[in-house]
């Protein structure tokens, strides 16, 4: 069976193609609010054979792509969507004050850190914002953080300061830097690292165990690598966890 599965965030929009348990193919594309069914079915169709494809598992935090996605899986893909919200079953309790106020990729990426690593877990999601979701010992969503993203952040420092310019997202050769350039990577990369620990391991101690963290999202391999709490990066874990919830709801 052929799944599509797909993370719509408020700036990206991951997906990738499934056959059976194996990620074959998976890109990354612009996630734009006020696109139709028609023009969905024709970006998918750049990628993906739509006639191969069986189902459709999405989660999605942009609301305005509700219907167009509804249609393109009626029209193009002429598969059964699944969208990951209230009401679908992920094998994972979700233990927060409304249930509804939890963006589904975040669920999603508890289904999949659960099965992979086990529980308890910490996964630290590299996206628009930089979302820290807690999964308990006994295998419940129990809550996390949210925190500016990297590329928001830098977005709005450089919106706000005249004479800096944007940058590339790489690693720095020295923390102490000789460049403008080479200072913001260093801030950038050590300040976001410096956060993710320090919410890691502030989450450990209300927890009361080492709960292992795992990462996730586009700039994972930027920051993870300098964060000592990171145990492992998972570039596709919300895209398994999808695959996954549509498995537990067939």
């Amino acid at each position: 069976m052929a799944l599509l599965a797909i993370d719509v965030g408020n700036t990206q929009t991951a997906f990738g193609l499934f056959e059976g348990e194996e990620l074959r193919e998976h890109w990354r594309v612009t996630t734009e609010r006020n696109r139709s069914g028609d023009e969905l079915g024709a970006l998918y169709g750049n990628f993906v054979d739509l006639d191969s494809v069986d189902g459709i598992a999405i989660a999605s935090t942009v609301p305005q792509l509700h219907r167009a996605y509804e249609d393109f899986a009626k029209e193009y893909a002429k598969s059964e969507l699944l969208e990951l919200g209230p009401g679908v079953k992920t094998g994972v309790p979700v233990r927060y004050d409304d249930p509804r106020e939890v963006g589904p990729d975040r669920i999603a990426n508890a289904v999949a850190a659960v099965a992979r690593y086990g529980a308890p877990a910490i996964v630290v999601d590299f996206g628009t914002s930089t979302n820290f979701d807690v999964v308990s010992p006994e295998g419940e969503y129990v809550g996390g953080v949210l925190a500016p993203g990297i590329e928001v952040s830098m977005d709005a420092l450089f919106a706000r300061a005249a004479r800096l310019r944007k940058i590339d997202f790489v690693e720095p050769e020295h923390v102490i830097a000789k460049t403008t350039v080479e200072s913001l990577q260093s801030g950038l990369v050590y300040g976001f690292a410096g956060q993710v620990d320090g919410i890691v391991e502030r989450i450990r101690g209300e927890l009361g165990t080492e709960a292992r963290a795992i990462a996730t999202g586009g700039l994972a391999d930027l920051i993870a690598p300098h964060a000592r709490t990171i145990e492992r990066v998972d570039p596709f874990l919300t895209l398994e966890g999808l695959r996954l919830v549509w498995e537990r709801n067939h």
